[in-house]
């Protein structure tokens, strides 16, 4: 195997950190924009309980888009290059994402979250893939701790431009005037926070894919795969699966989000996640089919991936479901306080910058099964500690939510360490982006449960709401056993 050069694992490191910490800008766009953007297109109807509904619905969307995305352009990785699908995935999101300032109603963030999450999810898998690979397997825990702290970096970024916004708005006001922008369109952009000029900044990112597109060198791991001809074994008609499972996504948003049975609601959701799961498994398992490997390796791929769902599901939706409400929640207690979503989202992102660092630095060093197990029992007290001892906007406040995000977070530290370890070359961008990205569905049931609860038994009590719903993290102890320890091993070719 040629082995890449000095400059050439620096430059597919720097790209990647700064794709994922735009991912992390964009995915912390919503949170803080959330409030005054869904209150402003609500209108007359706005309230607490109806804003928490839309919020959950907008999250859930999100989640379904980022899931759909992790399989899309994780196939579109092991089928034309990690380079020129992070690129795509990259200029997805950015584009998209920036649309959501012309938004009118708030069906329209809906759309919006949901298509620049498909690239959001794809980028994250092939940024993984693209370091791991080309930096060929060496200092892995560092470089999973700095996967995960540069996308929560991306959090703290929106934080300190939303805490900053009035030297934005004059200096982008003077920028649109000068394009003959209408001033009634600069003072709408600027209104309720300035939500829309914030949406706005998020075509920033476009500009990383010309630098990534001419100056980072593709992963040789995968162009070997290619010279062998194992690539051509990934075929178009195969996405008909992805389509089929993103479309039964929708119908269990559909059963979580409107006044069902719960009987209905169990069954339906049952069914609809079979469904999912095959749709969302159809393009590899057509890959492997039409491959020469052997029954054994297609049945411990699929079974790799099924696992690396669950473990990524149970950290995916204590966060959505419960941590990432701590803005809004802020905002709440506080009485609407200028400043007060921006500050928790600060710590608590500065928390996770940790978190990811340390848990992944620990997972190199011990069993990453005792790393996993230790995470969730941290993670749980943490939230606890968190919804149940904040009744008052405090100085606690800043301090339970910096630690709440450094110990939810740490999965994101641990999962590039241990997903990648998963699966070998030909698979790993897919392999790994649908076991990350295939838990945001089950985040997504969450995050609606969350706003359900919130409206229906808590009467908007954040707090008792997102206590319950971080008991998820119990569940992952249940998937430990399963697990494939890889300690010590080498990144499987």
């Amino acid at each position: 195997m040629q082995t890449p050069s000095s400059s050439a694992r620096t430059l597919a490191l720097v790209a990647a950190l700064l794709g994922w910490l735009f991912d992390g800008f964009e995915m912390g766009l919503f949170p803080v924009v959330a409030r005054p953007a869904v209150m402003e297109l609500l209108g007359d109807q706005a309230s607490d309980a109806v804003f928490g509904r839309w919020y959950g619905v907008i999250t859930a969307a999100f989640l379904v888009g980022a899931a759909t995305g992790g399989v899309l352009f994780g196939w579109l990785g092991d089928r034309i290059g990690r380079i020129r699908a992070m690129t795509l995935s990259i200029l997805t999101y950015a584009i998209v994402s920036a649309l959501g300032a012309f938004a009118q109603q708030p069906w329209h963030l809906v759309v919006v979250r949901f298509l620049a999450a498909l690239g959001m999810g794809g980028e994250w898998s092939l940024g993984v893939a693209l370091v791991m690979e080309i930096w060929q397997g060496k200092s892995r825990g560092l470089l999973a701790g700095l996967i995960g702290a540069a996308g929560n970096l991306g959090y703290v970024v929106v934080a300190l431009l939303s805490l900053f916004l009035v030297q934005v708005q004059s200096v982008l006001g003077s920028v649109l005037s000068a394009m003959h922008i209408p001033q009634s369109w600069i003072d709408q952009l600027a209104a309720n926070s300035g939500w829309r000029m914030l949406m706005l900044m998020g075509i920033l990112p476009a500009f990383l894919t010309l630098g990534i597109r001419f100056f980072v060198p593709e992963s040789h791991s995968w162009k070997e795969e290619k010279e062998t001809g194992r690539t051509k074994g990934w075929a178009t008609k195969d996405l008909l699966g992805i389509l089929a499972g993103s479309a039964a996504c929708f119908g269990i948003l559909g059963l979580w989000a409107n006044d069902v049975e719960w009987a209905i609601r169990l069954v339906g959701t049952a069914l609809l996640l079979a469904v999912v799961t095959l749709g969302y498994l159809w393009p590899i398992r057509s890959y492997l089919a039409r491959s020469d490997e052997t029954p054994a390796f297609r049945r411990a791929t699929l079974s790799m991936m099924l696992i690396a769902a669950g473990l990524s599901g149970v950290a995916l939706l204590g966060t959505w479901g419960s941590v990432l409400w701590s803005a809004p929640w802020a905002d709440q207690l506080s009485g609407k306080l200028p400043g007060a979503k921006q500050w928790t989202q600060f710590w608590s992102a500065m928390g996770a910058t940790l978190g990811c660092l340390v848990a992944a630095l620990l997972g190199e060093r011990f069993s990453r099964k005792w790393t996993y197990a230790s995470l969730l029992v941290i993670s749980l007290g943490s939230a606890q500690l968190f919804f149940r001892t904040n009744e008052i906007w405090s100085l606690w406040f800043f301090a339970s939510v910096f630690l709440v995000g450094a110990c939810t977070a740490s999965f994101y530290g641990w999962l590039p360490l241990y997903l990648p370890e998963l699966f070998p070359t030909r698979v790993r961008a897919t392999g790994q982006g649908f076991g990350f990205n295939f838990g945001r569905i089950l985040a997504a049931i969450g995050a609606l449960q969350t706003g359900a609860l919130m409206e229906g038994v808590f009467q908007g009590d954040y707090g008792r709401a997102c206590g319950v719903i971080s008991f998820v993290y119990l569940a992952g102890f249940l998937l430990i056993p399963l697990m494939r320890e890889t300690n010590g091993k080498p990144l499987p070719d």
